[in-house]
């Protein structure tokens, strides 16, 4: 839906006034808005619950197309959405997160002390409020930051504890209507000041007293339609948020029916499935302005009830909220100060005792890793790819066996990954590379046989979910190779064939084939994983032959010919992974069992090192690894990537 306009500049990181007014008057390509008109409904009972999350045009009429999967399969969800992510929660006390721009499964965000269930969103620009649970018919009502990951709160009470009643909201007002309590259906709407925290105010009465009401709004009027007295009903009610009153006679679903998932925009409330007492998949629609019986807007994928709409537009996105640059702006979210757009190193997975931890520096300042998630699964022996958005994860070791998988996550987006699809066959010590457009992983190992040695190059494209697809051949089957890129070359250097190989590979990235021969490194030697690089110059890093090295050698990615000899690691180490922006390289990932230290230390050492890739030189002390299974101890044979190494320039 967006418009290109002729007068609008190349700058980035600040927002022209005109382009403001203009976004706010197209509804929707606004700064801090993900762009889309996409509603997502999540799980819901076929009758068994369902993991399916699916999405629809809000801004037409039409059927609901697959959007990816929940992390579990479950049903009576509670929703919450601002304009760039949804928030599902209910799956136990745990609370999923997709980006509404971002097609693909759904990842850990939060845990709540609750479990809550209600028919409807609760959230603003900056909240989500939860509640609702038929265990104990609590009162609790708990809330997450959009912006911070992992954070839940108290924020107060509702008159009474009950179970499945309808929410809705505008910007500045939390609304809940009707449910249950232990003594029966109720018609109470209250509210609170989602900006505050503090105990539910009471605003009126529905004008009947039901369990299961689907709450949805505009910035201005709030529909609660539907549910189940002693008998199934369609009626819905309306009221004006800013006020208070009783429910009025909006109009009427298109046929009766309860449980239903809904959706909005400031123009229109969208209800979808239920159950009369057949499931369906009907998802109707109606204009906030004009009541009267709602219209046919399509179907859903599946035959349900009890699912669960999010919506970027929903009543609590106000267009015209101030929204902080730092989180909205088009340079993209920094993850902490110095961060944005081709400034994010990740550091992913590994071992000394598997995790699953993900950490991240800003690579232009100095200082320890940060958390940025977890992987799906623990593994160690994995390699990234990433383009200037999206950080990928392939392959790997996890305590039981190799894995195919393939995991991903946003670098906007701090928190845990999702599955993306999986490599063509399973296996660790893999080195990857990628440009902006396609992610490679070439090589590696089935660790139920260390003979088993692959040739395979794998390759996906960054920005669709799905499993990766055949490139072509190494010039030799090996472990322990490490990978890196130009916009348009991916590197592979050494590896284990079972002998220590000097071996660099290439590839051009946007095409398919068999991998040539680049050149030799000065050292016979194997790591895994990745290496740094500029859009000219590629780095290797460290490795492990007779004993493990520090060296550091370097190309010209464009010119085909023998490594030169950089430099050295601080570290002695048969391993290292590094990540990249234009200019500094950062390695980590040390594991200097059976040899010395720059630090006088044996083991997994917890080190970052840098080196500037334009020049030649000894690598400096950047900071250290503070994700380790097993304390200061360090890990290796993690993942790196960035969303500013040589592939991306």
């Amino acid at each position: 839906m967006a418009t290109s306009y002729p007068d609008k500049t190349n700058a980035r990181g600040i927002w022209r006034i005109t382009d403001i007014t203009r976004n706010i008057k197209t509804e929707g390509t606004f700064p801090g808005f993900s762009g889309s008109h996409k509603g997502l409904y999540f799980g819901g009972s076929t009758p068994s619950d369902s993991n399916v999350i699916q999405s629809v045009d809000q801004t037409s009429t039409g059927d609901g197309v697959d959007f990816g999967d929940l992390s579990v399969a479950h049903s009576e969800l509670t929703t919450g959405a601002n304009g760039i992510r949804a928030l599902a929660a209910g799956l136990g006390t745990s609370v999923d997160t997709v980006l509404f721009a971002s097609q693909g499964n759904s990842s850990n965000f939060a845990t709540l002390a609750i479990d809550p269930r209600q028919y409807g969103s609760c959230s603003n620009n900056t909240r989500s409020l939860f509640h609702g649970n038929g265990d104990n018919f609590h009162d609790t009502v708990e809330y997450c930051e959009f912006a911070t990951l992992g954070v839940k709160a108290d924020f107060g009470n509702l008159s009474a504890g009950k179970d499945r009643e309808g929410a809705c909201s505008s910007p500045t007002r939390g609304v809940w209507a009707g449910g249950e309590t232990p003594g029966g259906n109720i018609n109470v709407i209250e509210f609170v000041e989602i900006a505050t925290t503090g105990n539910a105010v009471d605003f009126g009465d529905l004008a009947s007293a039901r369990r299961y009401p689907s709450g949805t709004s505009s910035n201005i009027k709030g529909l609660m339609a539907a549910g189940y007295t002693d008998a199934i009903v369609k009626n819905i009610d309306s009221f004006q948020i800013a006020s208070t009153g009783n429910g009025v006679d909006y109009g009427d679903l298109s046929t009766t029916r309860f449980g239903c998932g809904t959706l909005s925009n400031n123009v229109r409330g969208i209800f979808a499935a239920g159950v009369d007492p057949s499931r369906v998949n009907t998802m109707d629609f109606g204009s906030f302005s004009s009541a009267g019986t709602l219209a046919d807007f399509g179907d859903l994928v599946e035959v349900s009830w009890a699912v669960s709409g999010a919506s970027p537009l929903n009543g609590g996105i106000d267009q015209n909220y101030p929204r902080t640059p730092e989180l909205h702006s088009p340079t993209g979210r920094p993850l902490a100060s110095g961060g944005g757009v081709g400034n994010i190193g990740i550091f992913a997975g590994g071992e000394y005792g598997y995790t699953a931890a993900v950490g991240y520096v800003i690579i232009s300042t100095l200082g320890n890793e940060n958390d940025f998630g977890d992987l799906v699964t623990a593994t160690s022996a994995l390699a990234g790819a990433s383009s200037s958005t999206r950080c990928l994860t392939g392959g790997g070791q996890t305590p039981s066996a190799n894995v195919v998988t393939i995991n991903y996550a946003e670098f906007s987006s701090k928190g845990n990954f999702a599955d993306f699809g999986d490599l063509t066959s399973r296996r660790d010590k893999l080195p990857g590379c990628s440009n902006d457009t396609r992610g490679v992983w070439g090589a590696g190992r089935d660790n139920s046989d260390d003979n088993a040695l692959a040739n395979i190059i794998d390759y996906v494209v960054i920005a669709t979910i799905g499993n990766a697809s055949d490139f072509g051949d190494a010039t030799v089957s090996r472990q322990g190779g490490s990978g890196t890129a130009s916009t348009t070359r991916g590197l592979f250097g050494g590896g284990f064939t079972p002998s220590y190989s000097d071996v660099i590979d290439y590839i051009t990235i946007g095409s398919t084939g068999n991998a040539s021969d680049f050149g030799d490194l000065t050292v016979a030697r194997g790591s895994w994983g990745n290496d740094a690089s500029s859009a000219t110059r590629a780095t290797f890093a460290g490795g492990q032959k007779s004993s493990n090295s520090n060296v550091i050698d370097y190309v010209t990615i464009a010119s085909a010919g023998d490594a030169t000899d950089f430099g050295d690691l601080e570290i002695i180490t048969s391993t290292s992974s590094g990540s990249s922006n234009s200019t500094r390289g950062v390695y980590s990932g040390f594991n200097n069992t059976g040899a010395t230290g720059a630090d006088g230390t044996f083991g997994n050492c917890p080190h970052i090192s840098y080196i500037t890739i334009a020049s030649t030189g000894n690598s400096t002390d950047f900071g250290d690894l503070t994700h380790s299974p097993r304390g200061t101890s360090g890990r290796y044979a993690i993942a790196a990537a960035s969303n500013g190494h040589g592939g991306l320039a």
